[in-house]
């Protein structure tokens, strides 16, 4: 019998394996400036401070796509470090190039399980803000056990957050961003921002994808939560 995502939350993904060619320069990004702008993973605690060489507030977000998005969230909060995890390569490789053509010292690239990371590489009170954008809605409802945002896993990330740090979802499935609001309400340690959905916040820009289900009518769902100071 196949046990459930709650008896054996360590089956949880951040990902889905999928096939994708690399091109050229993503490839080239990855061999010159993985050195300085990736982390590899370790099944030990990371001082974040050192790998980024300041004291500033750190971002954790789980899966970038491509990530131009990062990129602009970064260069638009200079005064912020990211810690940006995904495992496709053209994406890695994308990011790394965008750093480098944008200049920005304060992002630092995982490819990786973002819950291995959570679970083995982050310390508790590390992190100032997470940000899990767009993730996989697993449309099927046979196939919602395979969402990312269930408590299980909001449980992992809780304890890696200070207090007054906050949790930020966006989704462009109504029916997932119902279960979101709902799970992040289920933790008495978290406070919405908003009376339900939050306006998106100046720092997230809108993404390509996000532009394209606009003009075919799809909506989108800004989920903000801080944790309290108890």
């Amino acid at each position: 019998m196949t046990q459930s995502p709650d008896e054996h939350p360590r089956s949880i993904r951040s990902y889905v394996l999928r096939q994708a060619r690399m091109t050229p320069a993503q490839q080239k990004a990855i061999t010159e400036h993985w050195p300085a702008y990736g982390l590899d993973f370790q099944a030990a605690p990371c001082d974040l401070a050192a790998a980024f060489r300041r004291p500033n507030p750190k971002i954790l977000e789980i899966g970038f796509g491509m990530g131009a998005a990062t990129a602009e969230i970064a260069r638009r909060q200079p005064e912020k470090d990211f810690l940006a995890i995904d495992v496709h390569g053209p994406g890695i490789g994308n990011l790394l190039k965008l750093i480098t053509e944008q200049n920005l010292t304060n992002i630092r690239v995982m490819r990786h399980d973002a819950v291995e990371v959570v679970e083995q590489m982050l310390p508790d009170a590390c992190l100032d803000g997470i940000h899990i954008f767009f993730p996989d809605p697993w449309h099927k409802k046979r196939h919602h056990k395979r969402r990312l945002i269930q408590p299980h896993f909001i449980a992992k990330l809780l304890p890696k957050l200070k207090s007054g740090g906050y949790i930020h979802l966006a989704t462009d499935w109504e029916d997932y961003a119902i279960q979101m609001l709902d799970v992040l309400r289920s933790f008495p340690e978290l406070a919405n921002t908003a009376e339900a959905y939050a306006p998106t916040p100046d720092y997230r820009p809108e993404t390509k994808f996000e532009a394209r289900g606009k003009r075919l009518g799809h909506g989108v769902w800004d989920i903000v939560f801080i944790k309290k100071n108890i």
